[in-house]
């Protein structure tokens, strides 16, 4: 009977740890809200309560639709594999475009302002790095489509960023020597076929990085066109946006391979 009685003791500490620890291990998601000058700005945080105190921290940014699900659930991801994700929003409390159309006159005015632009991703970045269990000096940021090239503005403003990363992001800049303000490195994840992203930008891109003396990547996707790593871009390439499970996969993979370094002091 001693031996069973230790047996059925030990089982239910197991149980008792396991759930304990369950408890402590937590995904927590909150909207923040946060200004650049007198705009009111709408973030998304989330993050699991478990872990160090102080984490790496990755800003999101979205595409040109604003802040939505698919951003949220990026987030999401990046909370679960240990950082604290925020995601940042450009446009403003409240604006969310509703169609293409919409989406395309609200992106534009950011693409034309780009010092507007990057004083709202580094109120997003800013915003991060005041997080109580955020490490300041361990911060990346990605950005989809209008974020990738969001987040490329924000490295070449200067701001202490790790590392930026690019999924399927616009690659043109109006101002190339503003790359040597570049600190961190730089990861672009390309759709090899993104007629939104011809070989001339990327060309001119990468010219700019060599300039500058950056510390760059770029990954072209064979097969892969503008947002290949949104589902509900459907399959049909020749609409010049489609989805592309093996380009997500595998950028998913390289974003992962990136921090490990960026984040490895």
């Amino acid at each position: 009977m001693q031996p069973r009685m230790h047996a059925l003791r030990f089982a239910v500490a197991a149980a008792l740890g396991m759930s304990m620890t369950n408890a402590r291990a937590e995904i927590v998601t909150r909207t923040v809200e946060y200004k650049q000058g007198d705009t009111v700005l709408e973030g998304f945080l989330a993050y699991d309560t478990a872990g160090p105190a102080k984490k790496p921290g990755v800003l999101v940014v979205h595409d040109w639709m604003g802040i939505g699900p698919d951003t949220k659930h990026r987030a999401e991801m990046l909370a679960k594999m240990g950082y604290v994700a925020f995601a940042a929003d450009i446009y403003g409390k409240g604006v969310r475009p509703a169609d293409g159309k919409d989406a395309a006159a609200t992106s534009g005015t950011y693409f034309k302002d780009r010092a507007l632009l990057r004083s709202r991703v580094l109120a997003g970045f800013q915003d991060l790095a005041r997080q109580p269990n955020v490490d300041p000096k361990r911060i990346a940021a990605i950005g989809y489509c209008f974020g990738g090239a969001t987040v490329l503005e924000l490295a070449r403003s200067g701001a202490d960023v790790a590392g930026v990363v690019s999924f399927h992001g616009i690659l043109t800049n109006p101002t190339p020597a503003d790359a040597k303000r570049i600190k961190g490195k730089t990861l672009v994840l390309h759709g090899a076929d993104d007629p939104y992203v011809p070989d001339a930008q990327v060309k001119a891109f990468e010219d700019e990085m060599r300039a500058a003396g950056v510390d760059w990547q770029l990954v072209a996707y064979s097969g892969a066109v503008h947002a290949f790593t949104v589902v509900g871009a459907g399959n049909d390439n020749s609409k010049g946006a489609a989805y592309n499970a093996t380009a997500d996969r595998r950028s998913w993979k390289a974003m992962q391979d990136f921090f490990a370094e960026v984040f490895a002091n």
